[in-house]
C-alpha cells in the first residue's frame, strides 16, 4: 500500500484529476507542457546551426508553432537549426499533430496500465470522438494510420530528393516533410519553402495528398478505410467530404480567376505549372503553411479568399485548426433552415440536435472574436498594415502557417514583430490548436446552481 501511495503522489496527472480538473483543462496543460519542453530543447546551443544563436523567445515561438502544427517561422529553419534542432522540430510536429494524450495512451497501453473513467474522458476529448466506445482501439488505429501514411509519403519524397541531395539527406528530407505535411504543420527545410518545386508533379501531389489526409480527421479516414466492407458512411463523414470538396473546388476556381493575369503569381506559367500552383494554393490554406508561390505577390481579393479558407480550417479529429469544416457546414445548414422557417436543421436526411447547432455557432463566434481581438492588438503594437495583420492572425488561429511576409525576407510576418507581437501570435496559435470551445470550457467557472427561474423577456433582434 505505501508503494501505491508514493506512486500516486509522484503522478501530477492523477493529482490533477483528484483536484477536479476537467479533460479540457488537462489537455491544455499537456499542450503547454509539450511546447515548454520543446522551447527548452530548441534553446540549447546544440539545436542551433554552427555560428548561429537562437533567442529564447524565438525558440519558444518555434516550439509553439510546431506543437500547434502551424508553421509560422521566426527563424530560417534550414539555416538556423542544426540537424539535432531539425529532428526536435520534427518530433514536436508529430507529437502536436497526433495529440499528447494519444501518444501517452499508446505508451500506457503497451505497459499494461488500466485506465480510469476520467482518463477515458480526457482521451475522448483529445480525439474528438462522438462516443466513448472503443476509444483505445481507435487510438491504436490512429497511430497505425499515421505511420503508414507518413511512411508512404516519406518514401516517395525521399526517392525524389535522393538524386540532388544524396541518400541520407534525401531520406531525412522525405521523413521531415511527410511528417510536416500530414500533420498540417507547413514547416519546410528549404528557405523558400516549396517554391523551388512549383512545377514538380511528385512533390505537389504527395504533399497535398498528405495535407488532405491529415486534415480530414482520423474518424473520416477510419470510415473510408472500411468503406469496401460496405459500412455506411456517417453523417459526420459525409459532411466533411462534401464541405472539403466544395472548398477545394471553389478555391481553385477563385484563385485561378483572380490570379491568372497577375505577373507576380500565375501569369507567365505554363499550363501544367498553373494547374499545380492553383491546386497547391487551394489545399494549403486548409491549415498547412506550405507554399509554391510568393503570397506577397497575390492580389487583395485572393488574399481575402485565403483568409476565409484559413478561418474554416480542417476537420474535427484531424491535425489542423480553424473552426472546422463541420462547424462551417452546420452554420450554413442552420441559416438555410432559418430562411425557410424550418423547425429543425437537417443534413443528409438527418435532424441535428440543437446542442450541436449551438456549439457550431458558439465556436465560430469565439473564433471570430479571438482572431479579430489579436489582430486589433497587433495593429496597435506593431503598426502594420491591416491586410497583412489580418492574414497573419487568421493563419495563426487556423494553425496554417501561411504569411505575406516581408519583401526580401524568408521569415513570416511574425518574424518581424516585437516580443509582444510574437507572444500574441503564440497565444492565438495555442487557442487555434486546442480549439476555442475546449479552451473556453477549460477556463470557464461553473455557475452556482439555483432553483430560481426568471420570467421570459422580449428583445427585438435583426
Amino acid at each position: 500500500m505505501p508503494a501505491v501511495k508514493n506512486r500516486s503522489k509522484q503522478d501530477p496527472v492523477r493529482r490533477a484529476w483528484r483536484h477536479g480538473l476537467s479533460p479540457p483543462q488537462l489537455l491544455s496543460m499537456h499542450l503547454l507542457g509539450l511546447l515548454t519542453a520543446g522551447g527548452l530543447l530548441l534553446s540549447l546551443p546544440i539545436s542551433a546551426a554552427p555560428g548561429r544563436h537562437i533567442a529564447v523567445l524565438d525558440a519558444f515561438f518555434t516550439s509553439t508553432s510546431a506543437v500547434c502544427v502551424t508553421g509560422l517561422t521566426v527563424l530560417d529553419t534550414p539555416k538556423a537549426l542544426s540537424l539535432f534542432g531539425q529532428i526536435v522540430l520534427m518530433l514536436l510536429i508529430q507529437a502536436g499533430g497526433l495529440g499528447y494524450m494519444t501518444l501517452t495512451t499508446i505508451v500506457a497501453t503497451a505497459l499494461g496500465k488500466r485506465f480510469t473513467l476520467q482518463e477515458r474522458l480526457t482521451l475522448h476529448e483529445a480525439l474528438n470522438l462522438g462516443t466513448m466506445d472503443g476509444v483505445f482501439r481507435f487510438a491504436l488505429r490512429v497511430i497505425r494510420m499515421t505511420l503508414v501514411i507518413e511512411a508512404l509519403g516519406a518514401l516517395i519524397l525521399a526517392v525524389r530528393w535522393m538524386g540532388p541531395y544524396g541518400v541520407w539527406r534525401g531520406l531525412f528530407l522525405g521523413a521531415f516533410h511527410a511528417v510536416s505535411a500530414f500533420n498540417n504543420a507547413g514547416f519546410a527545410l528549404f528557405s523558400d519553402n516549396l517554391m523551388g518545386f512549383r512545377g514538380d508533379v511528385t512533390v505537389n501531389l504527395v504533399i497535398t495528398g498528405l495535407i488532405i489526409s491529415g486534415g480530414l480527421g482520423f474518424v473520416v479516414l477510419s470510415e473510408l478505410g472500411r468503406w469496401r466492407s460496405r459500412v455506411q458512411l456517417s453523417v459526420h463523414t459525409k459532411l466533411v467530404l462534401v464541405v472539403t470538396g466544395a472548398l477545394l473546388g471553389g478555391a481553385m476556381i477563385a484563385i485561378y480567376l483572380l490570379e491568372r493575369q497577375n505577373p507576380r503569381s500565375l501569369a507567365g506559367l505554363g499550363p501544367m505549372e498553373t494547374l499545380l500552383a492553383v491546386w497547391f494554393q487551394s489545399v494549403t490554406p486548409r491549415t498547412a503553411g506550405f507554399n509554391t508561390l510568393d503570397l506577397g505577390g497575390f492580389t487583395s481579393p485572393t488574399l481575402f479568399v485565403i483568409v476565409f479558407l484559413m478561418f474554416i480550417g480542417a476537420s474535427p479529429g484531424g491535425t489542423g485548426g480553424g473552426v472546422k469544416t463541420t462547424s462551417f457546414g452546420i452554420v450554413l445548414a442552420a441559416l438555410w433552415s432559418t430562411m425557410r422557417r424550418g423547425e429543425h436543421v437537417v443534413i443528409f436526411h438527418r435532424r441535428l440536435p440543437m446542442e450541436t447547432v449551438l456549439r457550431a455557432f458558439f465556436i465560430s463566434l469565439i473564433a471570430f472574436l479571438a482572431m479579430n481581438l489579436v489582430a486589433g492588438l497587433l495593429l496597435i503594437t506593431e503598426s502594420t498594415d491591416l491586410l497583412p495583420t489580418i492574414f497573419e492572425a487568421a493563419s495563426a488561429f487556423g494553425t496554417v502557417g501561411l504569411s505575406m511576409g516581408h519583401p526580401g525576407s524568408v521569415l513570416s510576418q511574425s518574424g518581424h514583430y516585437s516580443a509582444v507581437g510574437k507572444v500574441l501570435i503564440m497565444a492565438l496559435m495555442f487557442v487555434g490548436r486546442i480549439g476555442p470551445l475546449t479552451l473556453a470550457v477549460a477556463l470557464a467557472v461553473a455557475a452556482p446552481t439555483t432553483r430560481v427561474r426568471y420570467p421570459e423577456g422580449k428583445v427585438l433582434v435583426g
